[in-house]
């Protein structure tokens, strides 16, 4: 089995070895046989936008939104060239839904995914985010999913930056702790983190766990896993809720040549 695991962002961040770090890490999530492939989509002008937005941490879904033609057409190639899923691996789940009406092949948000199974192993779960405008962001996109009713809050440790943090761990699990400690006594009785460069990149679910005693979770695991079981299963997503028309290629989407 091969899954796509697509980045939002045409962006290599963090340089070689920190891409082999979290292909490892992400393929140690993976049943045997499995094969979990990092993949980047082309810049068709949403990169400007988002180094633009990160100046000020305005990070609420403009980003987002301009990138998903480029994270479409990628999907399509996805199917086209063999893979058997497609894991979008960033924690706000980016151009997933309408991704999924462009292909048959099993499209993964990992929020979404990782709510559902939250919520069927707690009665609430709270969201941590890395910023102020991520929270709110995950507010709008949980509201549109209709769990808000699982959701006990949303907290922001606001700290976030790109490239590899693993310096900054200690720091990090501190913070991450701090916030977790405020959502359960508000009343969570799981966790997910968003922000993937923070967890699991660098601090791994387990560890707060270990602090926070609810259930962390880890949502690439999970994004993984769900994928696995779909193709495994011969499924994908229906095409009642994702009307699907055979035929598209990469070039309907955008004839436009990369940057």
């Amino acid at each position: 089995m091969r899954i796509m695991y697509l980045n939002h962002t045409s962006k290599r961040e963090g340089g070689p070895e920190y891409h082999a770090r979290v292909e490892a890490l992400a393929n140690s999530y993976a049943s045997p046989g499995t094969k979990v492939e990092i993949h980047h989509p082309e810049d068709l002008g949403g990169t400007e936008v988002l180094d633009h937005l990160r100046k000020s941490q305005a990070l609420a879904g403009l980003h987002h939104a301009l990138e998903v033609p480029a994270l479409v057409k990628k999907v399509i190639e996805a199917e086209r060239t063999g893979y058997d899923a497609v894991v979008f691996s960033n924690t706000f789940d980016p151009g997933v839904e309408v991704a999924r009406c462009a292909v048959r092949i099993p499209v993964i948000g990992v929020l979404r995914a990782s709510c559902h199974f939250a919520a069927s192993i707690a009665d609430r779960f709270g969201l941590i985010a890395p910023l102020d405008s991520h929270a709110l962001y995950a507010g709008h996109i949980i509201e549109h999913y209709g769990l808000k009713r699982f959701l006990s809050g949303i907290k922001a440790i606001n700290t976030y930056d790109v490239g590899d943090l693993s310096a900054h761990h200690d720091m990090l699990l501190e913070r991450l702790v701090s916030v977790g400690k405020e959502l359960v006594a508000a009343g969570a009785h799981a966790l997910i983190p968003l922000g993937g460069r923070l967890v699991p990149y660098v601090v791994k679910p387990l560890e707060l766990e270990a602090e926070l005693k609810v259930p962390v979770i880890n949502t690439k695991l999970v994004g993984i896993r769900q994928a696995e079981t779909l193709v495994m299963g011969k499924s994908s997503h229906s095409i009642k809720s994702y009307p699907w028309a055979a035929g598209l290629s990469p070039e309907n989407v955008s004839k436009r040549e990369s940057k």
